[in-house]
């Protein structure tokens, strides 16, 4: 939606989809799958890449060399510190300030640690970094990273590749109430184009995934597909979803309607 741009850190994306490049059998099944979702930024974890995958050279070339805008993200770290560096490096080796942080906090249900994510963040906002920090969604949480200096915040839909969708309705609804003005993007979890347009419909302003388009059958044909529930997300947000009932209303009125319809 051309006319409805997202705004994230002073920076104008014409596309709602945020599209993650690991996990795909081939690169160019990754860049099927970068075309057919019209995405404008694409993640990139430098601590996943194997350094022995000789395909990692011609994933990273065709990131750099796409029309896409790159978030490196700092998947994999515990700490604050390797967050950091890995920030740092990333910044070093393409070139941009931006960063998607990742500090996982435990290793079953990969959900973030709060208190290092928080630290971290505040340390990358000093470094200059424009931090768009994946978290959970818990309120206080989140008005804390705002304070920390963030602009943009990622709450999880339900823990990375499980496909479980939107896990905490009422909490994720209270974070859009609570923070009408702030950028908020479903960022794991999502694992069906449906539950990618129930979180547009909510009021969110993006959703990031990677597994539910790298592993499926036919990676861009999904990717076309979480596009447009994105997209018809999006527009029944902003045309107004109808209040729920919890009784019947007609929709065909009786007023001139013959008489022997009204007895």
């Amino acid at each position: 939606m051309t006319n409805d741009p997202l705004r994230l850190y002073g920076e104008t994306f014409n596309s709602r989809f945020l599209l993650g490049t690991a996990l795909y059998n081939s690169p160019q099944l990754m860049r099927d799958a970068i075309t057919a979702s019209g995405t404008d930024m694409v993640t990139l974890g430098l601590r996943r890449q194997n350094p022995e995958d000789k395909n990692g050279d011609a994933i990273w070339q065709y990131i750099k060399d796409s029309n896409t805008h790159l978030l490196p993200n700092t998947a994999g770290c515990k700490s604050v510190k390797e967050a950091v560096n890995t920030a740092e490096m990333s910044r070093e080796l393409f070139e941009t300030d931006w960063i998607k942080l990742e500090v996982i906090g435990d290793d079953y249900n990969l959900q973030p640690d709060p208190f290092k994510t928080l630290e971290a963040t505040a340390e990358l906002i000093k470094r200059g970094f424009k931090v768009l920090p994946y978290c959970t969604d818990d309120l206080i949480l989140c008005q804390r990273l705002l304070d920390a200096g963030c602009q943009v915040l990622m709450p999880w839909g339900a823990p990375i590749g499980t496909g479980q969708g939107l896990l905490n309705r009422y909490a994720l609804k209270t974070l859009r109430e609570r923070l009408p003005n702030t950028p908020l993007i479903v960022d794991a979890g999502i694992g069906a184009p449906s539950q990618a347009c129930e979180a547009m419909e909510m009021g969110f302003d993006a959703v990031l995934l990677n597994t539910a388009v790298a592993r499926a059958q036919d990676p861009a044909l999904m990717a076309g597909a979480f596009a447009s529930a994105i997209d018809a997300g999006r527009k029944a947000y902003l045309s107004g979803l109808m209040l729920k009932r919890q009784t019947a209303a007609p929709s065909t009125p009786t007023i001139g309607q013959p008489f022997w319809h009204q007895n």
